[in-house]
């Protein structure tokens, strides 16, 4: 039987890890999809980026979303974090300081879990088209629901 994560422990999981599922809605049809993040402690959001494309256009007419972040083991040991929150689009200076803090942060985390040192963004992430600019988002997180399983 799972049970119940703390706050600590979740802020943890969201901390070491920079891969998660977005879920979001289109003309009421849920998607979700696999997502480079980087979860800003001092903001308490979630930041990525993307070009521009269904999902983007999705959450500017819908901005409630969720993100889940996993740490699996086997069958009997994982621990999960459920994030419920707002998208919200960066513009101007302040996407390209976010966009620069994303991409600093995920390398820290791929070389402490990965023991491998990124040259750039576009070695952990989607590649944009070339002529595409980039949107910068974030998730204002209005609620965190951790659950564990352990042996």
């Amino acid at each position: 039987m799972s049970e119940k994560l703390g706050n600590k422990e979740s802020l943890q999981i969201l901390s070491n890890n920079y891969i998660g599922h977005l879920a979001y809605i289109s003309n009421d049809t849920p998607y979700i999809l696999p997502i480079t993040y980087y979860y800003d402690p001092k903001e308490n959001t979630i930041l990525s980026y993307s070009s521009e494309g269904h999902k983007i256009s999705a959450m500017r007419l819908n901005t409630a979303v969720s993100i889940q972040i996993e740490e699996i083991e086997s069958i009997n040991s994982w621990r999960s974090v459920l994030i419920i929150g707002d998208f919200e689009e960066l513009k101007g200076s302040e996407a390209k300081m976010h966009l620069h803090n994303f991409a600093q942060n995920v390398k820290n985390i791929i070389s402490k879990k990965e023991s491998t040192h990124p040259e750039s963004i576009n070695s952990f992430t989607s590649k944009l088209e070339s002529d595409s600019i980039p949107i910068i988002y974030r998730i204002n997180i209005q609620e965190i629901i951790g659950r564990k399983k352990l042996p």
